[in-house]
């Protein structure tokens, strides 16, 4: 079920986010716009505080893509 509420509070989540860590929203809009294509290959890595770190990738596929077009297009 829609919520309305929940919306308005991810919203304000959303907007504290790119507060606390301007580069990464400024990083997103940038690859979004330039580099986003089938056959990409996302990378994400997380270093602990004791240094341990974990990677991961993906490659982008045709329905990747159909659902990234999706979601910028709710964005709007």
């Amino acid at each position: 079920m829609f919520n309305p509420s929940m919306i308005l509070q991810m919203k304000s989540m959303w907007e504290r986010f790119e507060r606390n860590h301007p580069k990464l929203p400024r990083f997103l809009q940038v690859v979004g716009k330039d580099y986003i294509q089938e056959g990409t290959i996302l990378e994400i890595s997380a270093t602990r505080a004791d240094g341990e770190k974990v990677t991961s990738n993906i490659r982008l596929t045709a329905d990747d893509m159909d659902l990234i077009r999706t979601l910028t297009e709710m964005g709007r």
